[in-house]
């Protein structure tokens, strides 16, 4: 199989390439292809003629879309009605990677693929406008939601937490009221490249299993890592950001289920693996 794979130097698109070594790979980023102009994805997706397509390039720094929404909607909307109107064009199976951020966050129970969206975010704004041009423009596609992102590498939450946590110091002051599930980029890799072999079409949430707070997913770093700073829970009040962050970022796997797929790894036990592999982060 041939797979284009967009935005390559990023975190999920590397591990997304490792995991799909064994098939006909071409990984693109800026240098090679500025997906907001349609005739650069037009060519690069007509050379290389690809049998599915894994849409990984966004803009992801949720605060600086906020103050740049322009580049924000051009790149998660614009880019990727172009990346889903060429794939359709040549007949490539779609996966566009989208985000817990297309839901308000205040629901109180995990949503599912079936809920309602409501962004409160440009970023999330953005990435909602994007998956409709997916819907739009490539029939053959499926949406992969996930959130709360780490991966060999990074850059990510986890990464960052483990370089404050060598620092040392007085207790390291962790949101403690934001609930989400903490997922791998092994994890989504391995969903997607199991997705790709099935006809499933449409919207599907593809995070680790479990729940945690930024709080409890700091700990269960330190834990693992080895790192004896002590953390103390805070509120996101405590902390203000100019994007607002969901308070409930919890996503319910029922496509999976109801699809007949096996359930992802739990949190805990992608960390463990993640860590084993990677001890340094």
């Amino acid at each position: 199989m041939k797979v284009l794979v967009t935005g390559a130097e990023g975190m999920l698109a590397r591990t997304m390439m490792r995991r799909l070594s064994d098939q006909e790979l071409l990984g693109i980023d800026l240098d090679e292809c500025d997906i907001t102009r349609a005739a650069d994805v037009d060519r690069v997706v007509g050379e290389f003629g690809p049998d599915a397509i894994v849409h990984c390039a966004a803009m992801t720094a949720v605060d600086e879309c906020e103050s740049n929404s322009d580049q924000a909607f051009a790149v998660n909307a614009v880019g990727s009605a172009n990346i889903a109107a060429a794939a359709y064009r040549c007949g490539a199976r779609l996966v566009a990677i989208s985000t817990d951020y297309v839901f308000s966050g205040e629901l109180d129970r995990p949503y599912h693929e079936f809920d309602q969206t409501g962004p409160r975010s440009v970023y999330g704004a953005s990435k909602l406008a994007g998956e409709q041009a997916v819907r739009r423009h490539c029939p053959d596609h499926i949406i992969a939601r996930i959130a709360w992102l780490y991966g060999p590498g990074g850059p990510s939450f986890l990464h960052t937490m483990c370089r404050l946590g060598r620092e040392g110091g007085e207790a390291l002051r962790v949101v403690d009221d934001q609930i989400g599930n903490p997922t791998s980029t092994d994890v989504v890799a391995e969903g997607v490249t199991a997705l790709l072999a099935t006809p499933i079409v449409g919207t599907v949430h593809l995070t680790c299993e479990g729940e945690a707070t930024w709080c409890d997913f700091t700990r269960e770093i330190f834990r693992l890592a080895g790192i004896g700073r002590e953390v103390a829970p805070c509120t996101t009040a405590e902390f203000p950001r100019p994007a607002p962050r969901p308070a409930n970022s919890r996503l319910e796997n029922a496509m999976l289920r109801l699809s007949g797929l096996a359930p992802t790894a739990h949190w805990k036990d992608a960390l463990a693996a993640f860590f084993k592999e990677h001890p340094d982060g």
